[in-house]
């Protein structure tokens, strides 16, 4: 077994066309990882696939079906460790030796405890050359919520906001619809589907009555991310537009009344307690918890300052993504975030700009959190 520190140009320009395979899976794998595969031989491509739906053929399998005898010998280059253990599906290790492929290049290490390693060892017992690390910073990427969910149990969360010139995200009265233009707008329906969850507070869904589903048909037949609505005290409206719509919705709650909790149910919906904070509203470091057993892998957070600001002050946004609008609000309009006042600059969170592009009239932002600050994984499996 190897790791590439020098690898050859070859093997990063498989790899890259394996890695742009992986990204056709963005809005369909879930909750399984987005990952592609090529098989080369000498210096042509033979087969290629992606893995499309869980339940579905892996990468490798699809990859393996398309080279047909051509795999005999053959390198397989493949974004993520070849799993080793009978989940829904074979295990890719195996596949990958009874195609008889002489070599494979992977580029990220599967933390998933029923892989970690067990694939490559298997691949490398049976003589298979095998090559670890070719650009698996960009395959992390692709799979950034699956591996956060593996190595710290908790989805990797992603919290949207749109705002004003002066930072504000609604009038004084409430009223929000709406302050970014129709592209910035389209371009939020690529985060949802790309999401594994949206998650919001009652606040949001009694003020603003939002839908939180895809609707953009352009994107193909992608699946419908999981609602959950944060309601510390079961004050959701059951006439709301979010709990009549397809897919499912569940509410997660610090409350022991029976009687809410089944006016909520009879409407259709999830009704799950998790633990209370010591402000005695539900914990949002539970309601992570709770979605990574879930198997949810990226959370989309579209909420109202409270909520928003509750996950800032516990450390677990790990990225922000604003859109700024040429507008002014005023300084009576709504804030991003509700926290207590700061009384030293060493105690603000801080986040490093990763990304700024125009969409439409507006500015899009993207800040990730740093790694040495916040709740992240301490305490968490690594």
């Amino acid at each position: 077994m190897t790791r590439s520190d020098h690898d050859s140009a070859g093997d990063r320009a498989f790899m890259a066309h394996a890695l742009r395979l992986a990204r056709r899976g963005l809005y369909t794998t879930d909750p399984n990882p987005r990952v592609g595969c090529v098989i080369v031989s000498g210096d042509e491509v033979v087969g290629e696939g992606w893995h499309e739906r869980a339940g579905g053929s892996h990468a490798e399998v699809a990859a393996l079906a398309d080279a047909g005898a051509a795999a005999q010998g053959a390198t397989a280059y493949v974004t993520l460790e070849p799993c080793s253990h009978h989940g829904r599906t074979p295990p890719c290790a195996d596949a990958l030796l009874k195609a008889g492929v002489a070599r494979v290049v992977m580029a990220s290490h599967d933390p998933n405890p029923a892989v970690a390693g067990q694939g490559e060892a298997r691949l490398a017992a049976a003589g298979v050359s095998v090559t670890s690390g070719i650009l698996d910073t960009e395959a992390a990427t692709l799979n950034v919520g699956y591996m956060r969910r593996m190595r710290s149990g908790r989805p990797y969360v992603r919290s949207k906001i749109a705002v004003s010139l002066d930072g504000r995200t609604a009038l004084s009265n409430g009223v929000s619809q709406w302050i970014t233009g129709a592209a910035a707008r389209a371009d939020v329906q690529r985060l949802r589907a790309r999401s594994s969850a949206i998650l919001t507070g009652v606040g949001t869904v009694m003020a603003d009555d939002p839908s939180l589903n895809v609707r953009a048909t352009e994107l193909g037949d992608v699946l419908q991310p999981l609602r959950v609505i944060v309601d510390s005290r079961l004050r959701t409206p059951v006439a709301s537009r979010i709990l009549t719509l397809a897919g499912e919705t569940v509410v997660m709650t610090a409350s022991t009344e029976p009687a809410a909790r089944r006016l909520i149910e009879d409407a259709g919906v999830r009704v799950e307690a998790v633990a209370v904070g010591a402000d005695g509203r539900v914990d949002p470091d539970a309601v992570l918890s709770r979605l990574a057993e879930l198997e949810i892998n990226e959370v989309l957070v579209e909420a109202g300052a409270r909520l928003n600001g509750a996950l800032l002050q516990a450390g677990l946004i790990d990225e922000l993504v604003i859109y700024i609008a040429g507008s002014i609000l005023g300084a009576n309009a709504r804030g991003m975030f509700a926290m207590p006042e700061l009384s030293e600059m060493s105690q603000r969170p801080e986040f490093d700009l990763a990304d700024t592009r125009r969409v439409g009239q507006d500015l899009r932002l993207t800040w990730k959190n740093r790694p040495d600050q916040g709740k992240r994984d301490q305490g968490k499996r690594e």
